[in-house]
């Protein structure tokens, strides 16, 4: 066992406290990680607020980079020294997902009860998000890290364990958009600006994106959206004003139930809903079916972007290497683990693109 320090979250909607706590050596299969970078996801949020409760005391933060400081037995994909991904990810290579090459929604579940947290008294701390990365350090199933070329900066890479992801790859794995097709962007926080990214780096015709906040409107065109529309209104009219018919895909990035309302009419027959902003448990939607059913629509969930890590990260790095994918620039703050609930709080306001937790 180890001493660390970690943000602990031990009531709802409350502050996290920063406290010692235990984190034990990796069991067969892990890999511990030292962490230099984690951004705060508004799952996050989500998490802590009792959106989406787990048993506390908990540990959350899944967006992270840093360098292997220790291998279980079986590891072979990394070793200590190595730069790498940290990510909610965990995947089981067997299950009928992992099998037909969908690892983000492995049906396997993780061991969260067999976690490697501990309070110095000896009692479980909750290991959110299967990744427990705001802290010093993070204990992980190797299926859950991608190493890293040397040289990225770890708080920029820390974006791409999930908000890159998630964003492009809603665009590219997902929603499969193609050359020559018109896509909408509903939110343009850090997720949509990333699916924004992937449906350029696709080839889209246009890409709309559709905000309340006139600045992320301006930003979302500084990250290769043709046009910007207001979603006060009926922005769904513009857009098929613009197109001439509607949007080959909708990627709707904000977790928000009552944009689901909506969504299908800004579609094109046989266009396609990509559902990746989740809301709380429990919000519900509702839609006319009989218009989606007339018009061969879908509305299709995506959740991590229908990552491969192997096979999607390296790519992405690749693109950022080149200057043709922005991640410097997602970066609204740099906090210290002693300035996360300030982080939190400025993450809460909407205006931020993405925190990151600097060790």
């Amino acid at each position: 066992m180890q001493t660390i320090r970690a943000a602990v979250c031990r009531e709802f909607g409350k502050p996290f406290t920063i406290e010692n706590v235990q984190i034990r050596d990796p069991n067969a299969g892990e890999v511990q990680v030292d962490i230099d970078a984690c951004a705060i996801c508004h799952s996050d949020i989500n998490f802590a607020d009792g959106g989406w409760p787990t048993p506390l005391p908990a540990v959350y933060g899944h967006e992270a980079a840093g360098r292997v400081c220790a291998v279980g037995d079986g590891v072979t994909k990394v070793a200590v020294g190595d730069p790498v991904l940290v990510t909610l990810v965990r995947s089981c290579g067997t299950c009928p997902a992992c099998a037909s090459a969908h690892p983000a929604n492995c049906e396997t579940p993780g061991h969260a009860g067999d976690g490697p947290l501990f309070t110095p008294q000896g009692d479980p701390i909750f290991h959110g998000l299967d990744a427990a990365a705001f802290a010093e350090k993070a204990v992980v199933d190797q299926s859950q890290i991608q190493k890293l070329p040397d040289g990225v900066p770890m708080d920029s890479a820390a974006l791409i364990s999930c908000g890159v992801i998630t964003g492009v790859g809603a665009a590219v794995n997902t929603g499969s958009v193609r050359p020559g097709m018109d896509v909408v962007v509903i939110g343009a926080g850090g997720v949509g600006l990333n699916a924004i990214q992937g449906a350029a780096i696709a080839g889209a015709r246009r890409i709309i994106a559709v905000d309340l906040n006139d600045d992320k409107l301006e930003a979302a065109q500084e990250f290769g959206a043709t046009h910007a529309l207001n979603a006060a209104g009926k922005p769904w009219k513009a857009v098929k004003q613009l197109t001439g018919r509607g949007a080959d895909v909708v990627l709707v990035t904000v977790g928000a139930a009552q944009v689901y309302d909506t969504a299908t009419r800004y579609l094109a027959p046989m266009g396609r809903v990509i559902m990746v902003g989740m809301p709380h448990a429990g919000a519900a939607s509702s839609y006319e079916p009989m218009l989606v059913a007339r018009m061969g629509n879908a509305m299709v969930g995506s959740f991590m972007g229908d990552v491969i890590l192997s096979r999607d990260v390296p790519w992405i790095v690749d693109l950022y290497q080149q200057g043709r994918l922005k991640l410097d620039d997602l970066i609204s703050g740099r906090w210290s683990l002693d300035q996360i609930n300030e982080a939190l709080d400025n993450t809460r306001s909407g205006t931020a693109r993405r925190n990151v937790i600097v060790f």
